[in-house]
């Protein structure tokens, strides 16, 4: 049994919080470059020559990307083999975050629902957690923005809509969504477990590096062809038209009931954000 103490968490956490907010992973800066030497509008690539340019400015100042600074989601993998030793596990991330959103200067955007009063400390904190071999304690970070947020969409398909039903309702919900989640996008979808499963999974996906296919050759087709036809719409970078609507579009999938097919597309704006570590 391995012990792995609250302070060494809430230290991570509060690292993890800036980082996440100032350093856009490799694979998005990748992506938004092969997006910008193959855009066909003169307005997409000047909105894409923005991005870039913002992103460096970030990079080098370690000031935010976005001034939406997002929830705090957190997903957490803990080896079975591990004991957290030194106070409470989950009150740790809270203290992380507190700490990493008031000393990087983040936007703290956590109110309450009908008061709208702020919570002032951007928590409570959104944690998903999954117990795995091993004794690590892997934690991944997603400040969610609001905007791309908002857009998300759930649907109860009948399961003869099959793989066209799943195709459709993906590229309406990007369609409807338009300029309001900041495209280019990362469209994550979840199909298939219930209600609530399906939500997770489909945000879960938002956290495979771009240029990753699932490793199910059908699932893997289909994200190919939802991403030709997403960007097909000439919606574009910034939502002023262009072949960039999206940059990927990531699929995961589980078994579900004989009655059902449940779908969910949850998406990230251009400023795909996450980072994780591993103790």
């Amino acid at each position: 049994m391995r012990e792995i103490g609250c302070l060494e968490i809430t230290k991570a956490v509060d690292g993890l919080c800036k980082d996440a907010n100032f350093l856009l992973p490799k694979d998005v800066i990748k992506a938004l470059e092969k997006a910008r030497e193959n855009e066909e509008s003169s307005c997409g690539r000047a909105v894409l020559d923005q991005i870039l340019k913002n992103i460096q400015i970030a990079t080098k100042e370690k000031i935010p990307l976005c001034q939406d600074c997002g929830t705090a989601v957190v997903f957490l993998e803990i080896g079975q083999d591990v004991h957290i030793v030194g106070g409470n596990f989950y009150n740790a991330i809270k203290q992380g975050v507190k700490k990493g959103y008031k000393n990087g200067y983040l936007r703290k955007s956590i109110c309450h629902c009908f008061t709208r009063k702020n919570t002032n400390d951007n928590t409570p904190v959104i944690i998903h957690t999954d117990i795995v071999p091993g004794d690590k304690l892997k934690i991944t970070f997603c400040p969610k923005g609001g905007g791309s947020e908002n857009v998300s969409t759930l649907k109860m398909l009948k399961p003869a809509q099959g793989i066209d039903g799943i195709k459709n309702f993906v590229v309406e919900s990007v369609k409807q969504a338009g300029a309001n989640p900041c495209p280019p996008v990362v469209v994550g979808v979840g199909i298939g477990g219930t209600f609530e499963t399906t939500a997770l999974i489909a945000k879960k996906a938002l956290l495979r590096k771009i240029g990753e296919h699932n490793k199910d050759s059908e699932i893997a087709n289909l994200e190919r062809e939802c991403l030709i036809a997403i960007n097909n719409l000439g919606i574009g970078p910034a939502g002023l038209g262009g072949r960039t609507t999206a940059l990927a579009v990531h699929i995961n999938m589980l078994p579900c009931h004989i009655a059902s097919m449940p779908a969910v597309v949850n998406m990230n704006c251009h400023s795909a954000r996450h980072k994780e570590i591993t103790l």
